[in-house]
């Protein structure tokens, strides 16, 4: 039986994912002051996952491209 592409450990890195785990999410309330060590991590805030996206470059023309 073949394994899906979508489940490939190659496709799986490259991809953003908008599910963290536990310790990302701590990491991330850690930096903005929303969580102090001792609290539950039962019940924890939700952490907003932003995608980055990157715009395409525009095709500069020079000398040799004018012919």
């Amino acid at each position: 039986m073949t394994i899906d592409k979508s489940l490939r450990i190659r496709a799986g890195a490259i991809r953003n994912r908008n599910v963290l785990t536990r310790a990302e999410r701590l990491a991330k309330l850690q930096d903005a002051d929303r969580w102090k060590e001792g609290d539950s991590v039962l019940g924890m805030p939700k952490v907003r996952v932003q995608k980055i996206s990157l715009k395409k470059k525009k095709k500069v023309k020079g000398k040799d491209d004018e012919k």
